[in-house]
């Protein structure tokens, strides 16, 4: 895949999703492709049919994760312990199940 056939699918606009990389025209974060196929176990065609991306789309997001995996990973990470951090300073309001 060229530069220019990755850059027709993947663009990074400061102030849209925090700057991260993302599917051109749209608000969905490489992270996200990432998470959906990495983590998750979708195929690139449930991915692009539940978002209404191409799988040129899908498959660039994930050339381009594999291309920056250690920032990408690194932010993931971040915005977990992020997330565990507020966890941690606000209880949840629902209630709790017992068994």
């Amino acid at each position: 895949m060229t530069t220019e056939t990755l850059n027709q699918h993947i663009e990074i606009t400061p102030g849209i999703s925090g700057g991260k990389p993302r599917i051109a025209g749209r608000r969905i974060a490489v992270e996200n492709i990432v998470i959906w196929h990495e983590r998750l176990g979708k195929s690139a065609d449930e991915i692009a049919n539940d978002y209404d991306i191409t799988l040129a789309d899908v498959y660039a997001a994930l050339a381009y994760y594999f291309d920056h995996q250690n920032e990408i990973d690194q932010s993931l990470e971040e915005s977990r312990a992020f997330v565990d951090s507020l966890r941690q300073k606000f209880s949840s309001k629902l209630p709790q199940e017992t068994q």
